[in-house]
């Protein structure tokens, strides 16, 4: 391999890391249902692109930062609706019942979709598109750099909620305990509802974030971004957002690295025998969650 062949490679790795962001969120997003329900919503990824398509009904009449903001809100929404759906009415303690309304409310939102767009991919409006910064022998994209710092606002952002504010420790408390929560007055119904709010927030901004940095927005992305949304989760460690956050940017950096020596046609492949390997010797995922669940 060539100096210029290793400059390359780890241009193509730093921008995977970037865009590992989004990757991050959907982790966040998956965590934060997993840690207060135990219960996994495998139509949050689907749900976070479907805002980020419904934004798009502004974009001729709203100025881009309001589009990621109404894709932000609609995710809020479109979480709230599967809430109702897949969870509040339906045998929480009968876990396939759960697992299956989201599998289900997953295909309904892709079929949607599709008729919707005829299946066909959608320009989304990106800031910075086109702009490069020199950094040395780097260059770092505009748009992907936008994408980096929002997924870190959002983080933060959220970090902050958990831990300053009475809904934090609410969310926190219902996670760990629901008995003692209940006992305390908290309302573990209006608390998970919450949740999947808040967690629609974070997959509208995600979904916002991956068409921004692609420039269009497919139906084809919806099971790529459930699957990656749920090897960062077990990576990172089911309930751990921090494990979260780290594992989504490295399966960002990893498959951009195979993407660079192996093809696209085969990046996914080494991101599930990174998965594979994580299962095997450290099955518990980067940071393992703590606490338990009466």
């Amino acid at each position: 391999m060539t100096w210029i062949d290793l400059l390359d490679l780890v241009q193509s790795v730093f921008d995977g890391v970037m865009f590992g962001t989004t990757y991050a969120l959907i982790g966040i997003g998956f965590t934060l249902i997993f840690g207060v329900m135990h219960k996994i919503n495998l139509s949050y990824a689907a749900a976070s692109i479907g805002a980020a398509y419904l934004s798009l009904l502004v974009v001729q009449i709203a100025p881009t930062p309001l589009v990621y903001l109404s894709a932000a809100l609609l995710g809020g929404v479109l979480g709230a609706l599967v809430y109702l759906v897949c969870f509040r009415f339906l045998p929480l303690d009968q876990p396939l019942a759960t697992l299956m309304s989201t599998v289900g409310m997953l295909l309904l939102l892709e079929e949607a979709i599709v008729h919707a767009t005829a299946g066909m991919p959608q320009n989304y409006p990106s800031l910075f598109a086109g702009v490069v910064f020199d950094m040395g022998p780097f260059m770092v994209r505009g748009d992907l750099l936008f994408v980096f710092a929002l997924g870190c606002a959002a983080m933060v952002g959220l970090k902050l909620m958990l831990e300053k504010t009475r809904l934090g420790l609410a969310t926190r408390a219902v996670a760990q305990q629901s008995v003692a929560a209940r006992l305390c007055g908290m309302s573990v119904s209006t608390t998970n509802a919450t949740t999947f709010i808040i967690a629609g927030f974070l997959g509208g901004t995600a979904g916002a974030m991956t068409g921004a940095a692609i420039g269009v927005l497919s139906p084809l992305l919806t099971l790529p971004m459930t699957v990656k949304g749920l090897v960062v989760t077990v990576i990172g460690g089911l309930g751990s957002i921090p494990g979260a956050i780290i594992a989504g940017l490295v399966v960002g950096g990893v498959e951009n690295l195979f993407q660079f020596l192996r093809g696209v046609s085969e990046r996914d492949i080494y991101v599930m025998l990174m998965l594979f390997a994580f299962l095997v010797f450290r099955p518990g995922g980067l940071f393992a969650a703590p606490g338990g669940r009466d």
